[in-house]
C-alpha cells in the first residue's frame, strides 16, 4: 500500500497540469486556453522528483543506521502530511500557489522517496530465496495500481463536477469554459493520495523489524529468532555463535566507501544505478507527458473545442486505459515470471523492446499522426510502457535489494534508486523542451522551438539501447540467499548466520 499511494501522488499531478494552467494563467486576450509557463511546469512536474531522490539517499542510509522499521512509519506519516497539505496550497497570486505546491510536492517526494529503499529491503529480508523475486516485484507492482486508481480517481471527480457545474467550451466562452468550482478538483485528487498511505499505518507499526537486520547488523540473534517466530508462527532457535563469528570477522565490516566494497560490489553498484538512471529518463518522460503525445496525435482533442472539466476528464480517461492495458500486465507478468525465468533476461528482454517500439514510434513518425493511424500509435505506445513494466522498471527496483550486504543494502538500494530519479528529472524537465515543435508557430505558449515529438523520440530509443549494454554489469539473483549474493557468508560454505536452510526463512 505504501508504493500504491507513491505512484498515485507522484502520477497524478500529470492529470491535473492542464487544468492549472487553465485556472491560474488564463488571459482573456489568448485564442488558446492558459498554459502553465515552461519554467512553473518544469517545477510543478519535477519538484517531487527532486524530493524523492533526496529521500531515497537520506533514509536509505537512515534505514541501515536505525533500522528498517523504525524508519518505515517517519516516511508514511510525511507523506499522508504533505499530500493533505498539497491540496491546500494557498496564495495570493497564482506564482504563490504554485510555489505553495511545489513545497508540498518536495517533501511529499522526500517521503516517497525512503519509501523506495525501505520497502524493497524489508521485503528482500522477510522472503524465501525461490519466491523473493515475486515478492519485491509484487509490492513494486502495486504502482500499476496506483497510476491506475489517479487516473479513476480523476475522472469521477471530473465527471462529478462536470454534471453539477456544466460549462461551454473555451471557443464559445473563454471565460465561462472554466468554472470556480474546478478549483476544487485538482485540490481534491490531490489530497486523496492521504487515505491509503493513513489507513497502512497501522499495519507498518505492527511488523516486527527483518530477523537480518536484527541478527547481522544488530548482532541481537535472540530478538531475530523471536520476530521471525512470531511472524511464521513456528518455534526458531537462535544461532547467537555464527553471528558472534561474522561479527569479528573483518572482511565483513567494511564500508561503503572502502576499496574492498569496490572489488566486490563496485560493477554491481554501477550496474544497478546506470540502468535504474538510463531507464527512467525513458520510463517518466513517456509517464507524465502521455497527455502531451496523444494531444500531440490527436487522440485528445484541440483544447479549445473542451471546457476545463471536460479536459481533466479525456486525459484521465486516456491515462487510465494505458494503465489498465499494458502498465498494470506488465507488473504482474514480472512477478508470475521473475523467479522461472530470472532477472536479467527479462531486463535485458524489456530494454531490447523498448527501443524496437521507441523506433518503430519515432521513425515513421507522421505515419502514426494521420487520423486512421492512430490506434495503431495508441498500441505501439502501450507495449513500450508493457516491456518497461515487464522489464527494467521492475527489476530495477528488485536486484539492489538482493547483491549487496545487510549492513549496506539499505543505502545501496537507496543510491541506486536516486541515481533513477536523477534520470526521471532530466525525463520531467528535458521532454518538455525537447519535445516542442521545430515551428515556433506551433509549440506551446511560451516554450522554445525543441526538435519535435519524433526526434525526442529518437534520442529515447537509443537511451533504451544503452540501458540494454549497461545490463551486463548487474549479476543474477534467482534462486540464490541474499548471503550467497552479497559473499557474507562465504567463509562459512554457504549457510547464514541465523537461516535454517531446510526451510529457506530467515531466522
Amino acid at each position: 500500500m505504501g508504493f500504491f499511494t507513491d505512484a498515485y501522488d507522484l502520477f497524478c499531478i500529470s492529470l491535473v497540469t492542464k487544468l492549472l494552467g487553465r485556472i491560474y494563467y488564463h488571459h482573456e486576450s489568448d485564442g488558446k486556453p492558459g498554459t502553465l509557463p515552461p519554467n512553473i511546469s518544469a517545477a510543478v512536474n519535477g519538484v517531487a522528483f527532486c524530493g524523492t531522490l533526496a529521500g531515497q539517499l537520506f533514509f536509505g542510509w537512515l534505514g541501515d543506521k536505525m533500522g528498517r522499521k523504525r524508519v518505515y512509519g517517519m516516511t508514511l506519516m510525511l507523506m499522508v502530511l504533505a499530500s493533505v497539505a498539497s491540496g491546500l496550497s494557498f496564495g495570493k497570486s497564482p506564482e504563490s500557489v504554485m510555489a505553495t505546491l511545489c513545497f508540498f510536492r518536495f517533501w511529499l517526494g522526500f517521503g516517497i522517496g525512503g519509501d523506495y529503499p525501505l520497502s524493497a529491503t524489508i521485503m528482500s529480508e522477510y522472503a524465501n530465496k525461490k519466491t523473493r523475486g515475486a515478492f519485491i516485484a509484487a509490492v513494486f507492482a502495486m504502482q500499476g495500481f496506483g497510476i491506475l486508481t489517479g487516473g479513476v480517481v480523476a475522472i469521477i471527480v471530473s465527471l462529478a463536477f462536470k454534471t453539477r457545474f456544466p460549462a461551454p467550451a473555451y471557443e464559445v466562452d473563454p471565460l465561462g469554459s472554466t468554472v470556480p468550482a474546478a478549483d476544487y478538483v485538482w485540490r481534491i485528487i490531490l489530497m486523496f493520495g492521504a487515505v491509503p498511505a493513513a489507513m497502512t499505518y497501522y499495519w507498518r507499526m505492527k511488523m516486527p523489524e527483518t530477523a537480518r537486520y536484527t541478527a547481522l547488523v544488530a548482532k541481537n540473534a535472540k530478538q531475530a529468532a523471536a520476530d521471525m517466530s512470531k511472524v511464521l508462527e513456528v518455534e526458531l532457535q537462535a544461532e547467537p555463535e555464527k553471528v558472534e563469528k561474522l561479527s569479528q570477522d573483518q572482511g565483513n565490516s567494511f564500508g561503503l566507501f572502502s576499496r574492498q566494497f569496490l572489488r566486490r560490489h563496485g560493477l554491481h553498484l554501477l550496474g544497478t544505478t546506470s540502468t535504474w538512471f538510463l531507464l527512467d529518463i525513458a520510463f517518466y518522460s513517456q509517464n507524465l507527458f502521455q497527455k502531451d503525445i496523444f494531444s500531440a496525435i490527436g487522440w485528445i482533442p484541440s483544447a479549445k473545442t473542451m471546457n476545463s472539466l471536460e479536459e481533466v476528464f479525456r486525459i484521465a480517461r486516456a491515462q487510465t486505459l494505458i494503465a489498465l492495458c499494458s502498465t498494470v500486465p506488465g507488473y504482474w507478468f514480472t512477478v508470475a515470471l521473475i523467479d522461472k525465468i530470472g532477472r536479467f533476461a527479462i531486463q535485458l528482454m524489456g530494454f531490447f523492446f523498448m527501443t524496437v517500439f521507441m523506433f518503430a514510434l519515432a521513425i515513421p513518425y507522421n505515419h502514426w499522426t494521420h487520423p486512421d493511424n492512430r490506434i495503431g500509435f495508441v498500441i505501439m505506445y502501450s507495449l513500450t510502457f508493457f516491456f518497461a513494466n515487464f522489464g527494467p522498471n521492475a527489476t530495477t527496483f528488485v536486484v539492489p535489494a538482493e547483491i549487496f550486504p545487510a549492513r549496506l543494502r539499505s543505502t545501496c538500494h537507496g543510491i541506486s534508486a536516486a541515481s533513477g530519479k536523477a534520470g526521471a528529472i532530466i525525463g520531467a524537465f528535458g521532454f518538455l523542451y525537447l519535445s516542442q515543435s521545430k515551428d515556433p508557430s506551433k509549440t506551446d505558449k511560451g516554450y522554445p522551438p525543441g526538435i519535435g515529438v519524433r526526434n525526442a523520440l529518437i534520442i529515447l530509443g537509443c537511451i533504451c539501447s544503452l540501458g540494454f549494454l549497461f545490463t551486463f554489469l548487474v549479476p543474477e539473483s534467482k534462486g540464490k540467499s541474499l548471503e550467497e549474493m552479497s559473499q557474507e557468508n562465504e567463509e562459512d560454505g554457504g549457510a547464514a548466520p541465523g537461516y535454517d536452510s531446510t526451510r529457506t526463512v530467515p531466522v
